[in-house]
């Protein structure tokens, strides 16, 4: 049987969807047939984001919700459910990150990473299970490497992430029997990203990022992309609590050097 990867028909759902990586995968999505909803806090986010999907020929959606609002959440899921119909894809991708030493950073701060990151990654997945379409469906949250690999600066987002993966693999195990698949990726550096900006915010800082990954170059959004397109499709059909690091093997040992080299910089002492 040849398989190819062809979403027409299928409804796919991005939160966070308007910038960024998260962007790039909704792009990758509407390139490849899908009709294609993206969300985020920001209406006018919201609102650039659709004008520029629009330009793939298909149906594109916007909403706008904070995933920390569960209200929001369930008012924004049943909006896409009128629109859409039944979700096949449900990428969720919201997150807040800022580089901050333990010392330094307050309760609220600290709160507010956990609560975007893995309170709303949750409330995501479970406001949005009655809408998938079982079985089949796939789930695909985006994490970091920060879940799994400690780094100076990062403590909340190291917390976070690693939150996100649990959930991942749990709810994999929950919702295995209903058809519903679900994986993390977690990308490495990613060049353009918010992200990136915010933890190696020069040209210098930059070159040192990239020079720390084995195959000597920072990612892109279609990186990324491509292989949520890959886990959504019927090639991944047995794929399912996957933690899948796309990260030009940064995860290999870079990341940890770079990143005490970055949180000298970044907070002097």
């Amino acid at each position: 049987m040849s398989l190819q990867i062809d979403f027409t028909g299928k409804n796919v759902v991005v939160i966070g969807g308007t910038s960024g990586i998260n962007l790039g995968i909704a792009e990758t999505f509407a390139e490849h047939g899908a009709r294609v909803a993206v969300a985020s806090r920001s209406a006018a986010k919201v609102e650039a984001a659709v004008a520029q999907l629009q330009q793939y020929g298909g149906e594109v959606f916007g909403g706008t919700a904070d995933v920390r609002d569960l209200e929001a959440l369930q008012a924004l899921f049943k909006q896409f459910q009128q629109q859409l119909g039944e979700i096949d894809v449900l990428v969720s991708g919201a997150a807040g990150n800022f580089p901050a030493a333990a010392m330094q950073m307050s309760a609220n701060g600290f709160k507010s990473v956990m609560d975007i990151d893995l309170l709303g990654t949750f409330q995501v997945m479970q406001t949005a299970y009655p809408y998938l379409r079982r079985p089949d469906a796939s789930v695909i949250n985006i994490s970091a490497p920060q879940a799994f690999i400690p780094m100076p600066l990062q403590v909340h987002v190291c917390a976070a992430k690693a939150g996100v993966d649990m959930v991942t693999r749990v709810l994999a195990m929950e919702w295995g029997a209903s058809g519903v698949r679900i994986n993390s990726i977690v990308p490495g550096p990613i060049a353009g990203t918010e992200g990136m900006k915010r933890l190696a915010p020069s040209a210098a800082l930059q070159a040192k990022v990239s020079e720390s990954v084995p195959l000597k170059r920072q990612g892109t959004p279609q990186d990324i992309a491509h292989t949520a397109l890959f886990l959504a499709s019927p090639l991944a059909s047995y794929i399912t609590g996957a933690v899948i690091p796309v990260d030009g093997g940064w995860s290999t040992g870079g990341v940890s050097t770079m990143m005490h080299e970055l949180a000298d910089v970044l907070n002097p002492q």
